[in-house]
C-alpha cells in the first residue's frame, strides 16, 4: 500500500512540474514598450490654434426703400405737335410787329391794328419782306422796290421787285413796304409774278394792304402812303434776285 501511495503521488506531480513557465524579468518589462496602448474613449482637448479667427462683420443698417415715381409715357397728341411745329415754322404777332416797326418807325399809328387784322384773317406767315419802293404814275404807273426776305426756315436773302400800277393820281411817291408772305416753303418760288388776287383789302389809319396770290403762295403788302393811290392801285409785283429796270 505504501508503494501504491507513492506511485500515486508521483503521477500527480508530473503535470504540476509541466505547468511551471520560466519568465525572464527584462523581457517582460520591454514587452510593455512594444505593445501600443489601447484606444482611449475620453475626449481629447481641442487645439485652439488650429482654428483661424474669422472677423465678425458689422451689422448692416437696412435703408428705407421708397417707391420710385412712375413717369407716364408722353402722350401722342397730334394737335399739340402740330401747334409746336407751326410755332417753329411761322412768325408770331410780336415778331411781326417788331419787324414792321423797324420799317415804318416805332409807334406808327394804325400799324398794330392792320397787322392784327391780317393775322386774324390769314394766320401767321412763314416769311416777310421788309423794304422800300418808289414809283410814279399818270393813270398808269411803274413801281420799283427792293428789300430783304426773312424766311423762318431758310433765313435771309435780298429781293427786288417791279410792277405796273393803275390809279387815279398823278405824280410820284416813295414808300416803305412790309409784305407778309404765306405758304412759301421754297424761297425760289418767290421769284415770279404775283397778280392781284381776290382777297380782302385792308385800310387802317394811313396804312393799306392788298391781297396777291400765285398758286398757294399769298402776299399781303402793307404800305404807308399818301392819298388814295395805295388803296386803289391794281397790278402785280414781279420779284427777282437781281435788280431789273424793265417792269414787265
Amino acid at each position: 500500500m505504501l508503494w501504491a501511495a507513492t506511485a500515486a503521488l508521483g503521477l500527480g506531480a508530473v503535470p504540476a512540474a509541466a505547468q511551471i513557465t520560466t519568465i525572464d524579468p527584462n523581457t517582460a518589462i520591454d514587452s510593455d514598450l512594444d505593445t501600443p496602448p489601447p484606444p482611449r474613449n475620453d475626449p481629447q482637448p481641442i487645439d485652439q490654434g488650429a482654428y483661424q479667427q474669422v472677423p465678425r462683420e458689422a451689422p448692416i443698417d437696412p435703408q428705407p426703400v421708397y417707391p420710385q415715381p412712375i413717369t407716364p409715357p408722353p402722350a401722342n397728341n397730334a394737335a399739340a405737335n402740330a401747334r409746336a411745329s407751326a410755332a417753329n415754322d411761322t412768325y408770331a404777332r410780336d415778331d411781326l410787329l417788331a419787324a414792321a416797326e423797324g420799317v415804318f418807325g416805332k409807334g406808327a399809328s394804325g400799324l398794330a391794328g392792320i397787322v392784327e387784322d391780317i393775322l386774324k384773317d390769314q394766320g401767321e406767315p412763314n416769311a416777310y419782306i421788309a423794304g422800300r419802293e418808289a414809283g410814279g404814275a399818270i393813270g398808269v404807273g411803274l413801281r420799283y422796290g427792293s428789300g430783304e426776305l426773312f424766311h423762318k426756315i431758310e433765313g435771309q436773302r435780298k429781293v427786288y421787285w417791279t410792277g405796273p400800277s393803275i390809279g387815279f393820281d398823278v405824280g410820284g411817291d416813295a414808300n416803305k413796304v412790309f409784305v407778309l408772305v404765306y405758304n412759301l416753303y421754297d424761297s425760289q418760288e418767290l421769284y415770279k409774278r404775283f397778280p392781284a388776287g381776290e382777297g380782302r383789302v385792308y385800310f387802317v389809319g394811313g396804312f393799306s394792304a392788298s391781297y396777291m396770290r400765285r398758286g398757294d403762295v399769298v402776299l399781303i403788302p402793307v404800305r404807308l402812303g399818301v392819298g388814295w393811290r395805295l388803296g386803289v392801285n391794281a397790278g402785280y409785283m414781279k420779284f427777282s434776285e437781281k435788280q431789273r429796270w424793265l417792269p414787265f
